[in-house]
C-alpha cells in the first residue's frame, strides 16, 4: 500500500527563520529595531531600515544554519513521521542557500535523505496528500486543489487562516497524532 505523502516546510515550519533574521536585522539596524509581532505580511520593506533589502534580511552567510528548531518536539515528531508516511521537505531557496538549508537538516534531522529534500517556491506543483507550511501562498493552492493543509501559526498568515479556516497547528507536540487524524489513518 503506498504511503500518504506529506510535504513539510522548513523555514518558520520545523525551525525558526524569521525570528533569527530578526536578530541579525536589530543588531545591524538599531535605528529600525522589527518585532516578530509586526511581521503581518510577506512584504517587510516599509518596516526595516532602507539598506535592509529582502537580499540583507535573509541574505546573511550562514544563517540558514543557524536557526532554532521550532520546539523542543519537532525532531522527534518528524522522525515518527517519517517512519510512518513518504515524507518530503519542500523548502523555497535561492540557490546560495540550498547548502545551508541542507547542512541544516542534515545537523538535526540526518533521517530525511537527499531524496526527501525538494527545494520550490511552487509547491502546489508537487504531488502531495498533507502540506504543512506557514506560508499562505502556498496553503490556499493546495487547499484549492483539494488537498490537506495544516497552517503553522504565525502573525503573516492570520488574515489568510481566519478566512480558510486552515487547520493549526503551533507546536509538535504530538503532532504524529494529530496528523493521523487530519489524515484519517488508522494504525499507521
Amino acid at each position: 500500500m503506498k504511503k500518504p505523502i506529506i510535504a513539510v516546510d522548513m523555514d518558520d515550519t520545523i525551525c525558526h527563520l524569521v525570528k533569527r533574521a530578526i536578530y541579525h536585522n536589530n543588531l545591524n539596524f538599531p535605528t529600525h529595531p522589527l518585532r516578530y509581532e509586526d511581521m503581518i505580511h510577506w512584504d517587510t520593506s516599509h518596516l526595516r531600515h532602507p539598506e535592509s533589502t529582502h537580499d540583507v534580511f535573509y541574505g546573511r552567510p550562514g544563517l540558514f544554519e543557524e536557526l532554532e528548531l521550532y520546539d523542543e518536539y519537532v525532531v522527534d515528531e518528524m522522525r515518527k513521521l517519517n517512519d510512518a508516511y513518504d515524507v518530503i521537505v519542500v523548502t523555497a531557496a535561492e540557490p546560495r542557500t540550498v547548502v545551508e538549508k541542507w547542512n541544516w537538516l542534515q545537523q538535526h534531522m540526518p533521517f530525511i535523505t537527499a531524496e526527501q529534500f525538494i527545494t520550490c517556491k511552487r509547491k502546489n506543483l508537487l504531488a502531495f496528500d498533507l502540506l504543512i507550511d506557514d506560508g499562505a501562498h502556498n496553503l490556499i493552492p493546495a487547499h484549492e486543489d483539494g488537498k490537506k493543509v495544516i497552517c503553522i501559526p504565525h502573525p503573516w498568515n492570520i488574515q489568510e487562516r481566519e478566512r480558510y479556516n486552515f487547520p493549526l497547528m503551533s507546536s509538535w507536540k504530538e503532532a504524529k497524532a494529530y496528523i493521523d487524524e487530519v489524515l484519517q489513518v488508522v494504525g499507521v
